[in-house]
């Protein structure tokens, strides 16, 4: 049995009249007892006692009269369920993202849920060489990683440039400074995340080239970690400008340009290539976009070709 044939069982129920059912139905009166005796071959029930002038139903038509109005109803309330999501009136959005990346989706998401309030959005912490593999998994939706995927079914869009930045405490002796060298900071003692990144591997090979110790003495597990024992005055550390933007303003962290060390990060906003992706996710693409274009550089919205 389908919808459609219960729609017109219920129909003719309701009218207690082939004829008038057919004629609600926009179809003839063979066409509507054609598909109403279909339907009873196909259950092996007679649904309507044909003797009766009223249309009365039999014991076996009240049943399926009750599970076909909760049929058509769930039918109802799906097919209002799919425009609420299409409308943003409900639905959820997951993004994965690591510790330092997630800092990049607060502004977006708050100018997110002015569009669409009523979405749940959810970041799920991951590391970032795994944010991949959660997308081809089906996982997320969207990630955030500041590397360009290897995988071809990936597709990924730059949305920010984040540079790398020489974090000192505001009493370290090179607070004041305009500019310091790498070789000057040859005898700094280095504050370092513990997991190793492309970024570090350049920095380590800048101090290579320049002839220079690179004194890593500390290595923490979280940026978090990293902003507080800087603070305290002791070492300096070399992290992306977004992580360290809130201390800057607050004036507990100073940021000292180092010339050498001109190294920056772009963040990417990556899903799978040619994935039907949900109204919500559509969605915050475009505020993404939109976000770039009213406010410019660091922010961006800049797709990436295939390799």
């Amino acid at each position: 049995m389908d919808l459609f044939q219960l729609e017109t069982f219920l129909t003719v129920a309701e009218e207690r009249s082939f004829s008038r059912a057919a004629a609600k139905l926009h179809r003839t009166q063979p066409a509507v007892s054609q598909i109403v005796r279909k339907l009873e071959e196909e259950i092996g029930e007679v649904l309507l006692d044909r003797a009766a002038r009223d249309g009365t139903l039999t014991a076996a038509g009240e049943v399926l009269r009750e599970y076909a109005q909760k049929l058509l109803n769930l039918r109802g309330e799906a097919t209002e369920a799919l425009g609420e999501l299409k409308a943003l009136q409900r639905g959820r959005l997951t993004i994965a993202a690591n510790e330092y990346t997630c800092l990049y989706l607060l502004p977006m998401i708050h100018a997110y849920q002015k569009k669409a309030p009523k979405v749940r959005v959810t970041v799920q912490r991951a590391l970032a060489s795994k944010i991949s593999e959660e997308l081809m998994l089906h996982s997320v939706e969207l990630g955030v990683v500041s590397f360009r995927p290897d995988d071809p079914q990936l597709r990924s869009v730059i949305v920010y440039r984040d540079p790398l930045v020489c974090a000192v405490a505001p009493r370290h002796p090179m607070a004041r400074a305009k500019a310091v060298s790498i070789r000057e900071l040859g005898g700094e003692s280095f504050v370092a995340h513990n997991v190793p990144s492309p970024l570090r591997q350049k920095v380590e090979q800048a101090f290579r080239s320049h002839h220079t110790q690179l004194n890593m003495n500390v290595e923490l597990p979280s940026l978090e970690a990293i902003k507080r024992y800087v603070a305290m005055g002791t070492g300096v550390a070399l992290v992306p400008s977004l992580a360290v933007q809130a201390e800057m303003e607050a004036g507990a962290l100073v940021s000292v340009p180092v010339p050498e060390l001109q190294f920056e990060r772009r963040l990417r906003l990556v899903h799978r290539r040619g994935a039907n992706l949900s109204h919500a996710a559509v969605q915050f693409l475009q505020t993404v976009e939109s976000h770039a274009a009213k406010h410019g550089d660091p922010y961006s919205y800049v797709a990436e070709g295939k390799r």
